[in-house]
């Protein structure tokens, strides 16, 4: 049984992440997204599947504005992504928090570089810098680490230190894009009792994910994309 996303939480009038009519058509005439209509609301957690291919990395591309929809409006934390160019929409993706597959770290800076790399840029001064990293360490687990160099990390390590560059400058919003991809089911799990911790304080939450196991084990809410459409799918 499924129902539309924007179904999910009636009661709560302004939601996080809204969609309304889009549809992504790429210039070979590839229909990626068909008409979605879908609402987020501050607090939820969803995780985003489907088949390869079906479109999920497209949608999160489409939600922190890498791409752009062919028909249709996004909002983003109230902001219409839509006309956003240049500097405005640099800073609204800077508002965002967005977790990668291939972790994306920079590897001739340590963990505690990469990490403070986002704060430099988004122009926090160094005293608010050292107020926020060690948090963010410690959420992932990795305190112990702040002086290692990526290629001295394991996968799991180095998917939690994206994490941490993700939720230090505290974003309402975190889009994680197969962020255990990669990884051993145990590191897996690891990854997404951290993401519901994250969760927890506050932290909205969309994860696409093609791990049947995962998904099995969690009782998380489903977004799913099936032929370009998505549905919520109830447990």
């Amino acid at each position: 049984m499924t129902q539309t996303p924007s179904q999910s939480n009636p009661s709560t009038k302004t939601p996080i992440l809204r969609l309304k009519n889009v549809t992504k058509t790429y210039r070979n005439g590839t229909q990626a997204l068909r008409n979605l209509n879908f609402d987020i609301y501050p607090g939820d957690f969803y995780l985003l599947t489907g088949a390869s291919g079906s479109g999920k990395s497209t949608l999160l591309k489409l939600l922190y504005g890498e791409d752009r929809p062919t028909e249709g409006d996004i909002w983003v934390d109230n902001i219409h992504l839509n006309p956003l160019k240049g500097n405005k929409l640099a800073h609204l993706r800077r508002r965002l928090g967005i977790v990668f597959q291939d972790y994306k770290l920079l590897p001739r800076r340590t963990v505690a570089e990469n990490i403070t790399f986002v704060l430099w840029a988004q122009g926090y001064g160094r005293s608010e810098i050292d107020r926020r990293l060690p948090p963010a360490l410690k959420m992932v687990g990795l305190l112990h680490k702040a002086e290692s160099f990526p290629e001295e990390l394991s996968g799991g390590e180095q998917q939690r230190v994206s994490i941490a560059r993700a939720i230090v400058a505290t974003p309402p919003i975190l889009l994680a894009d197969e962020p255990t991809g990669n990884l051993d089911p145990d590191n897996s799990r690891q990854i997404l009792n951290i993401l519901k911790q994250l969760n927890k304080i506050g932290i909205t939450i969309v994860m696409s994910t093609h791990d049947e196991s995962l998904i099995r084990a969690s009782d998380l809410p489903i977004l799913q994309l099936t032929n370009g459409q998505l549905s919520r799918v109830n447990r």
